[in-house]
């Protein structure tokens, strides 16, 4: 079975915050996914790079090395480069399992894509997983920018050759 961390921020009715990570964990539960923990964080506003603080991912890392978890789901939706550092962070060169980062979001899609029955609805779940995927998707490709090819002909007598 596939495990997951569920992870929140709380702000300062924990009532509430419970009761998003009992939500969260259901959707987990509907798509498959068993959770094994919760891990909430007091925090008046996401950190920008990685949604929780350095302490809290160091645990939740920690955590996730320990347990060998492979899937780590946000209650909030994580912007592209809060998902591009996380899953930098929480992945290991000497793990074999890659670490997937879910948020909310990417969750209700995915438990979308395993229901849809129809080629309509299949088509519509993938153009809305297309649209959520496309600003993710911006700068991905960066470490290529500078890379030029080319390819130069020369004509000889003899032969075409292709540098």
């Amino acid at each position: 079975m596939i495990q997951a961390i569920l992870v929140a921020l709380a702000d300062k009715n924990t009532e509430i915050t419970n009761e998003h990570l009992d939500e969260l964990a259901f959707l987990a539960e509907t798509a498959g996914i068993q959770t094994k923990n919760r891990f909430v964080q007091r925090l008046p506003q996401p950190d920008v790079r990685t949604f929780v603080g350095k302490g809290k991912l160091a645990e939740i890392k920690e955590y996730v090395v320990s347990k060998e978890i492979d899937n780590v789901i946000f209650d909030d939706d994580l912007s592209a480069s809060q998902l591009r550092n996380l899953e930098k962070e929480l992945n290991t060169p000497e793990r074999d399992i890659k670490v997937r980062v879910y948020d909310r979001s990417l969750l209700i899609l995915d438990i979308f894509s395993m229901r849809a029955q129809t080629a309509q609805s299949r088509a519509q779940v993938e153009l809305a997983m297309n649209q959520y995927l496309l600003p993710r998707l911006t700068r991905m490709w960066t470490h290529l920018e500078r890379q030029r090819g080319g390819c130069f002909f020369t004509f000889t007598t003899a032969s075409l050759s292709i540098f």
